[in-house]
Parts: C-alpha cells; structure tokens; sequence
C-alpha cells in the first residue's frame, strides 16, 4: 500500500472519529447546562452569578468541541481530493475559529465581571 493511500484510509477513520468525539462534548456540555440551568433557575431566583457559572460552563464544553471539530477539518484537509473540498473545509475551519474565539472572548469577560463582583462582596462584608 502507498503512504497515500495510507494516510488517505487513516484520515476516512480518524476525523469521522473525532467529530463524534466532539459531538458528545457539545451534547454533554447542552445537557449539563440544561439540567444546572433549571436547578439554579428553580433554587436562586435573584442567582446571577450563579446562572453566569452554568453558562460559564457550557462555554467551556463548546469551546472544547468547536476545537475538536477544527481539528477534523485539518486532518481532513490533508487529503482532500478536490480545491472544492479545500475551500469548503476551509470557510467551515474559518467559522469554528471565529465562534470559538467569541465564545472565549464572552467567557473572559464573564470570568472578569463575576471577579469584580465577588471582589465587591469581599469589600462590602469587611
């Protein structure tokens, strides 16, 4: 067997594989959100930092599967068998970059302002 034809079967198995793995991450992540999301909604009615965290949370997961799924299309890049293909892959590799740095960018900044605010809870308590 050729190497091309190697790494052309390897990649057929490995992103096919790792968009699973980063569709579980996503629907893990959902779903954990979902759940925590309506136990803080029914439990902290005025729970803003609360609910800020369950979001926080879910940010991470996608982040985690938007960074799995970039990976797929690299590796599928590698063998693409047409510029068509490449093209593709690429404004779909484009997209997933740009919605995971707003989703990390929106996560620090949340990070930042629950800072602040427990850094407030500190001073007014003291």
């Amino acid at each position: 067997m050729i190497l091309g034809e190697w790494l052309g079967r390897l990649t057929e198995i490995s992103a096919p594989i790792i968009d699973l793995l980063a569709l579980v991450m996503i629907l893990v992540g959902t779903l954990e959100a979902f759940v925590n999301g309506i136990r803080v909604m029914l439990s902290h009615p005025e729970g803003h930092y609360a609910i800020r965290s369950v979001w926080m949370r879910h940010a991470r997961w996608l982040i985690a599967g938007l960074t799995f799924q970039l990976a797929a299309d690299i590796i599928e890049t590698a063998v693409a068998p047409s510029w068509d293909d490449v093209g593709r892959l690429a404004a779909i590799a484009l997209i997933r970059t740009f919605l995971n740095y707003f989703l990390e960018r929106d996560a620090r900044e949340a990070r930042e302002l629950q800072h602040e605010g427990e850094t407030r809870e500190i001073e007014t308590t003291t």
